[in-house]
């Protein structure tokens, strides 16, 4: 019998056969390839960050693994301080080609499929805008404008009762209202004025900054018809539930419309508890006052389409102002607000100890927007202390981004601290910068474990913000590489390689923390939801895959603490992705 080994043709057969096996086996999809797996733009900067400690090159391929298209090798390796993984960057800029494509390195595997085009994220700019649609209460989602996620009615909210401690004279408790529209404010049902504040101010600020932008992204909604942006439309609709939440009487705005307690896992319009409109305070109408007045100057422009509106928004700002300097200290306490009252309320409480931001905050846009000098000294005795990222309880910072973008219409008083002002900002900004070409992913955010707080990725869209202001200021590139490269950190180039936008990406969070998406009986999550991210706090007490900081994420819809959405995470994920798209050209 013959002996087949001994046959060269055979022998060489053998020998490729196996090769090839080893080299399909070794060449998978690797979740050791974190890139931003919607794409890059073409002139713009490219970074893929690798999970090994091997020196190695690497390679663009088709979608077929047919042809390599470009090479490079790995950058020198850098140990990430939070897990002890060494990371090594693949720089792949110089590619400028469009089109699909894998990057792909032999020890490792493949990447997920991303695209190198124009305008790449134009549609996750619509997406996650559109998302504030799916969030809307008092109005049934059609499939017209909901695709497979309509849904009928929830929460018409047209018979709201005053709790206890927001009753008054005029309004005894157990009081009926109307104060239907607004967004459901995170997972859960209830709407919240001053989560909404932060919300508001970052939409209404990406109108004003980029207008002419923001007029191309339609989001097919039922008002996609009239003379409005898309943007405005859905900001009108939280708007005007805002407007409800203002005691008419006295100027004080309530600081939520909730249940009395969270729903269970069900439909909106399966959620009949009686709801109730909770005490006022001086945050919230800080809050509502500055939103206000931002609005006042945006609306101002559509006079026709929306007669009266601006003057409306301005009025109820300066009457919440004056409510506020008479009620200059009352905060929202919730625990002791339930010492004191039936029945308690054990919502999201948005307890916030201090309100010189919101001060600082309602001054300028009120000042802004009718050039009276009486509002600076609020202004002027902040101008000493350095600024942070924003959130829903610090505030301060959309006071600046105010300031900045108006600076030469700002009164005399004004443009005198405007070089203060800026300065601020860009000192923010640099102080972001510092020592990013040492992290191991490349990224502005996750440079220290401090980074990952519940909803850490709105601070990584929010770091981003900062960015875009320092580079309209300075028209310095470096600030919009970095403000590009968290969006990429969102986008996949983490530690977890997650995409974390709902519906976008190769590997994206399918079972967020939120009602309709558990409740709805469909596979897919509603679409353009960012998730909050990598949060060591585990607060929820559910099961994670392991404690370090920027991997502590889980997508499972126990996890509150790092998979709950959120639309103050929402809308600087929002301004970021869309403020890109807008600058694309200026990137480098």
């Amino acid at each position: 019998m013959k002996n087949w080994f001994t046959c060269p043709l055979f022998f060489l057969l053998f020998i490729f056969t196996i090769c090839f096996s080893h080299s399909a086996l070794s060449q998978t999809t690797s979740d050791k390839i974190r890139l931003n797996q919607i794409g890059f733009y073409p002139n713009g900067p490219k970074t893929a960050a690798i999970i090994t400690a091997e020196e190695s090159s690497f390679y663009i391929l088709n979608t077929t693994h047919t042809d390599t298209l470009f090479s490079g090798k790995l950058q020198k390796p850098v140990t990430n301080a939070i897990s002890g993984k060494i990371v090594r960057l693949a720089d792949f800029s110089s590619f400028h080609k469009q089109g699909t494509f894998i990057l792909s390195i032999p020890a490792v595997g493949y990447s997920y499929p991303f695209t190198i085009k124009n305008n790449v994220h134009h549609l996750l700019a619509v997406s996650t805008l559109k998302s504030y649609y799916y969030q809307r209460a008092s109005i049934p989602l059609i499939s017209k404008f909901a695709g497979q996620w309509a849904r009928a009615e929830g929460h018409p909210d047209t018979q709201i009762l005053i709790h206890p401690s927001a009753a008054s004279a005029n309004h005894p408790a157990g009081t009926i209202i109307s104060s239907s529209r607004g967004w459901y404010d995170a997972g859960d049902y209830n709407k919240y004025i001053v989560n909404s504040g932060i919300t508001m101010g970052t939409l209404l600020s990406l109108y004003e900054d980029f207008p002419k932008y923001t007029e191309t992204i339609h989001t097919n909604i039922p008002e996609s018809q009239n003379a409005i942006p898309d943007l405005l439309d859905e900001i009108l609709w939280n708007l005007r539930w805002m407007l409800t939440m203002q005691d008419a009487e006295d100027g004080g705005v309530y600081h939520k419309l909730t249940n009395a307690s969270f729903d269970g896992m069900i439909m909106p319009d399966r959620a009949i508890k009686p709801r109730y409109v909770v005490k006022k305070n001086t945050i919230a109408t800080l809050d509502f006052a500055a939103v206000m007045a931002q609005a006042s100057r945006v609306f101002r422009k559509y006079p026709k389409q929306l007669p009266g509106l601006a003057d409306s928004c301005l009025q109820s700002a300066q009457k919440a102002w004056i409510w506020a300097q008479n009620n200059p200290e009352v905060l929202y306490q919730q625990n002791l607000i339930n010492q004191q009252n039936d029945p308690d309320i054990t919502t999201g409480s948005y307890e916030d100890k201090s309100n010189k931001d919101e001060w600082v905050w309602a001054a300028t846009e009120l000042y802004v927007t009718t050039k009276d000098n009486k509002y600076y000294p609020y202004i002027k005795q902040d101008l000493d202390n350095a600024l942070s990222i924003p959130s829903w309880n610090q505030v301060r910072t959309l006071a600046y981004y105010t300031l900045s973008r108006y600076g030469s219409t700002l009164t005399q008083t004004g443009k005198k601290d405007l070089p203060s002002i800026q300065k601020h900002i860009t000192s923010l900004a640099d102080n972001l910068l510092k020592d990013v070409e040492m992290q191991p992913y490349g990224t502005v955010m996750g440079k220290t474990a401090k980074d990952y707080i519940w909803g850490s990725n709105s601070l990584a869209a929010n770091q981003g913000i900062a960015l875009v202001y320092a580079y309209q200021i300075t028209h310095n590139s470096r600030y919009l590489h970095y403000a590009l490269s968290n969006l990429d950190f969102i986008l996949g180039r983490n530690g977890t390689g997650y995409c974390y936008v709902t519906g976008s990406g190769s590997k994206s969070p399918h079972h967020p923390h939120h009602r309709p998406s558990i409740a709805d009986g469909i596979d897919a999550p509603i679409p353009g939801l960012l998730a909050g991210g990598a949060n060591p706090g585990q607060q929820d007490k559910c099961e994670y895959p392991t404690t370090i900081a920027d991997e502590c994420y889980a997508d499972i819809d126990c996890s509150y603490a790092t998979n709950e959405i959120a639309i103050n995470w929402n809308a600087p994920m929002v301004y970021l992705v869309t403020a890109l798209e807008a600058l694309q050209r200026s990137i480098k």
